[in-house]
């Protein structure tokens, strides 16, 4: 097996004074899961994000939902964003840009990405409520900003139309799916090369 398609996985755990989290993944997976957050509609959407990006998740977060979302929310990110960057290893071989675009009913949503550990967020999604069940819409920008800083992606989310919050924010996770997916895929053209002509991705 060539080098660049040697395991890409990785096992992680997080813990804080505010929440304890533990994150297995494999990116070259069939996109099987097996997540509880304790917020439901969270699970919902990192389920959604594993299933599209055939990325194999495992996910356990205890977090101070007694608080609020905020934490538990964002600390996912950053679990999820350092282990897809640890699995990546030196990131030969990957593809490193990709776009999606996700039609959700009356909803299209636009993602690109750039996996080069240059982190970056552009956010243009707008929601008309304050709540998805019980959570604050208002922390989906935070779970993205984590996940793109600490996975080491340029990523841009822009929300072209839609009425329905719950479908905006999926095919932002569905949208995000799909790029990774591409992304992160092994070119066989250049299996063995890093995506750049410096010769490494960041720093």
């Amino acid at each position: 097996m060539p080098e660049a398609l040697k395991s890409r996985t990785a096992k992680l755990e997080r813990q804080t004074k505010e929440t304890s989290i533990s994150v297995e993944l494999d990116l070259d997976g069939k996109g099987e899961y097996d997540i509880e957050t304790g917020i439901g509609f969270l699970d919902h959407m990192l389920e959604q994000l594993s299933r599209h990006s055939l990325i194999d998740l495992k996910l356990r977060a205890k977090g101070d939902l007694h608080i609020d979302f905020h934490h538990t929310t964002e600390d996912t990110g950053i679990v999820i964003g350092e282990a897809v960057r640890q699995a990546l290893g030196d990131f030969k071989g990957i593809r490193r840009y990709a776009t999606a675009i996700i039609p959700m009913d009356e909803t299209c949503t636009r993602v690109s990405i750039d996996v080069s550990q240059r982190p970056y967020l552009i956010w243009k999604v707008n929601f008309t409520k304050p709540k998805l069940g019980d959570m604050d819409t208002e922390l989906f920008k935070e779970w993205f900003q984590a996940f793109a800083q600490n996975a080491g992606i340029t990523l841009h989310i822009e929300n072209m139309y839609g009425d329905n919050n719950h479908h905006i924010v999926e095919s932002c996770f569905k949208g995000l799916a799909r790029a990774l997916r591409e992304a992160i895929e092994i070119d066989p053209r250049a299996s063995t090369q890093i995506p750049s002509t410096k010769g490494k991705l960041g720093s």
